[in-house]
């Protein structure tokens, strides 16, 4: 038996993974050319997305920068370029299924790096999120991972000593700032990489 006590689980890539080529596609077919504008812009300031994740910029100050650059503005009202923006994400059903097993003995927290507007025009009616006790949510917290403060608002909420918490990221980075912070973690790479840890680690599934 591990010292384990709370899985702590990101989001994007591990449980809902994305691809931008669909807003992309999407944002071309309304004007040629859009797309990659608006990617080309996140990229050059991607400080501004940064923003946007840890809360220091709002829906309204952020996301007509994009339809600018994309010069979408007068094509698109703000509501319809968020769903455009946020059709982006899908499931990894095998990762959903693990988290009733993991129930059964553990805390589940979520801990993403995420925006406002992905979770309200993206993945928040996905029903997989039920099993978590709490959600960690960059832009709510008010930092982003791999900061110390970020890992520190779940240690601060769970109560747990930090190595009694499990984080399971695919960002190498984001996993070190957990194993910074005196907890165990895990790189995600695929489903039956992510189950064999477990198992070495004492996990019973």
């Amino acid at each position: 038996m591990n010292e384990i006590k709370a899985v702590v689980f990101d989001l994007g890539m591990v449980l809902i993974p994305f691809n931008y080529d669909f807003a992309l596609n999407r944002l071309n077919l309304i004007k040629p050319g859009s797309g990659e504008k608006v990617m080309e812009f996140v990229r050059e300031n991607y400080h501004y997305f940064r923003a946007f994740e840890a809360g220091k910029l709002t829906t309204e100050e952020f996301i007509p920068m994009l339809m600018k650059a994309g010069e979408v503005e007068d094509l698109l009202s703000i509501d319809e370029f968020c769903f455009i923006y946020s059709e982006i994400f899908s499931i990894n059903y095998d990762v959903a299924e693990l988290l009733s097993r993991l129930k059964q003995n553990y805390r589940l927290f979520l801990l993403s790096n995420t925006n406002p507007v992905h979770r309200k025009y993206g993945y928040e009616n996905f029903k997989f999120f039920r099993h978590f006790e709490k959600l960690f949510y960059s832009d709510e917290v008010g930092h982003v991972k791999p900061a110390p403060e970020i890992y520190q608002a779940v240690e601060k909420y769970s109560g747990l000593k930090p190595e009694e918490h499990l984080f399971i990221d695919d960002i190498f980075e984001y996993a070190e700032g957990a194993r910074n912070c005196g907890w165990k973690a895990i790189q995600f790479f695929t489903y039956d990489q992510l189950l064999k840890e477990l198992r070495v680690m004492g996990f019973l599934l």
